[in-house]
């Protein structure tokens, strides 16, 4: 879920705000996902938009027909309260977005069958995700020497993970893969299997992911960290079609 950062680390709830983690992390991703979709105004469904909505208005805006599916999405006809598993639309859609939402769900390759099922034949699939499996102690110290948003923040999530850290007495290693069991959150590369189960890509390339929730850096900072080998890149930014 693009604005649901939080709840995808740390369960935490959100609001909508262009300076908020969330509205900065929508900001920084749009231009990817808009450039991989098929020109309006075709039929685009967001898998798991979230609370406040995704990119589904900027999807209006830019003239898609766009529908937000997620149990905690917004009122209004442009959304669906529903899992995607619940959810059936009338009509096959002629893309879907996934913005870290299928690191989440129970099966992510039932979940990229179902997106597959419910495309027109050769649909995009537009997908951003964190490479939890690459957030390794170098990378979290890098995090943790910048200023970190207030935990009660929208969208805030390092802050949880940094006290969480200190408090456990744990190396980093141990500390963080329980933590991704006690949230059952998978891997990018499990993501990945799934996809190419069903997808042919057409666009695979990582990038920042750490920097909306460090209010000091942004993200062609984190790029050059990620380019000097500082650091890992955190964001999988992938498109495909349908096989």
């Amino acid at each position: 879920m693009d604005e649901s950062r939080a709840s995808h680390h740390a369960g935490h709830a959100h609001t909508a705000g262009g300076t908020s983690a969330d509205g900065v992390w929508l900001a920084a991703t749009w231009p990817f996902v808009r450039g991989q979709l098929p020109p309006p105004p075709t039929r685009v469904i967001e898998l798991g938009c979230g609370p406040v909505g995704g990119h589904i208005p900027a999807l209006i805006r830019a003239g898609y027909d766009a529908t937000g599916v997620d149990p905690e999405a917004p009122e209004g006809p442009a959304y669906v309260r529903a899992t995607f598993e619940e959810y059936r639309p009338d009509d096959p859609a002629d893309a879907v977005v996934a913005s870290l939402s299928l690191h989440h769900v129970d099966d992510p390759a039932v979940v990229v069958g179902q997106i597959a099922e419910r495309l027109v034949p050769d649909g995009a699939l537009v997908v951003v995700e964190w490479i939890s499996e690459d957030f390794d102690e170098a990378t979290a110290r890098w995090c943790f020497r910048h200023r970190l948003r207030d935990q009660d923040e929208p969208g805030a999530w390092l802050g949880e993970i940094h006290t969480g850290w200190v408090a456990s007495g744990l190396g980093w290693d141990a500390y963080f893969r329980a933590r991704l069991d006690e949230h059952g959150l998978h891997p990018a590369a499990a993501v990945r299997r799934a996809l190419d189960a069903r997808f042919a890509v057409t666009h695979l390339s990582t990038g920042p992911y750490y920097f909306p929730d460090l209010p000091d850096t942004d993200a062609t900072a984190e790029q050059a960290a990620i380019d000097a080998g500082q650091i890992k890149a955190g964001c999988l930014r992938y498109a495909g079609r349908v096989r």
